[in-house]
């Protein structure tokens, strides 16, 4: 089973090395990165660089898409290859799915016209823009569709374990879980809008000034 997650300039790294995390665990499932061409893709600081094996043209029927978010997501929303691939792999995928705002590429694509999506609560306004219809939640499920997406970076890894429990079963899911050691006990509970205060949002948006 090949699961593919294509990266461009400027992606967020955990959503993309999240779900990798859990899904190469598994081992009936063999992870791909893809790009426009093999080689490495920096992450929007340009702090860490993640290598494409294979490029779009090569991998043309992969059982699932995990699409990435990032600032680089914003001068993609448009870009024929990536649409075009999305568009052209959807059809065959057993579920095409998104981390943060890998929604917008989604939703570029046409995939989540009239459905309800999430995204990384700052690109709310520009998933609804884009067609879909957002919901402040973790992950948001449209098996019918075979679309699943999930919020902000860190999300991505739940989002991951259910696509363990889609693909194989609900052990499978628990024992990659077990794996990655993911029991997750915050110091703080402010990692949602609805919980942050005025002061950590304010923090929040002086720290995404540097990320222009």
């Amino acid at each position: 089973m090949q699961v593919a997650i294509p990266l461009f300039p400027r992606f967020t790294a955990l959503d993309a090395v999240g779900p990798y995390e859990v899904l190469q665990r598994i081992p009936s499932i063999e992870v791909v990165f893809v790009g426009r061409r093999r080689g490495e893709v920096r992450t929007e600081n340009g702090m860490l660089g993640v290598t494409c094996d294979a490029t779009f043209g090569d991998v043309s029927a992969p059982d699932v898409v995990v699409v990435p978010g990032g600032i680089g997501t914003r001068v993609l929303i448009g870009d024929d290859t990536i649409r075009g691939w999305l568009q052209s792999v959807h059809p065959g995928t057993r579920f095409t799915t998104s981390v943060c705002t890998g929604a917008l590429l989604l939703a570029g694509a046409g995939l989540l016209d009239g459905l309800t999506a999430t995204t990384h609560w700052r690109a709310a306004q520009q998933l609804n823009e884009l067609g879909a219809r957002y919901v402040p939640e973790r992950v948001v499920e449209h098996l019918p569709q075979r679309i699943i997406s999930a919020a902000g970076v860190s999300s991505g890894i739940d989002m991951a374990l259910r696509l363990v429990e889609l693909l194989v079963d609900r052990e499978a899911a628990r024992a990659a879980q077990l794996l990655i050691e993911y029991d997750p006990r915050p110091p703080f509970d402010s990692g949602a809008l609805a919980k942050a205060d005025e002061a950590t949002r304010a923090r929040a948006a002086e720290f995404l000034q540097f990320r222009k």
